[in-house]
């Protein structure tokens, strides 16, 4: 089960990444903010769905707020 998350994540990472050649700075670092936040909560709840999400909501915040 775990190879098959750890698959889907890979592809998804991938997919996401793709996309970011036509994004402003300020989406690219919402979209990094989010993935390192929602792999951050995955870890510390424990791969918990509520952490996963909660992580990539504020990572996602903090990105958007981070000015160059």
């Amino acid at each position: 089960m775990k190879k098959w998350k750890t698959t889907v994540a890979a592809i998804s990472t991938l997919a996401v990444l793709s996309g970011c050649a036509n994004m402003t700075p300020q989406q690219k670092n919402t979209a990094i903010g989010a993935a390192v936040g929602g792999v951050a909560g995955s870890v510390l709840t424990n791969q918990g769905t509520l952490g996963t999400i909660g992580g990539a909501a504020v990572g996602g915040y903090i990105g958007n707020q981070v000015k160059h």
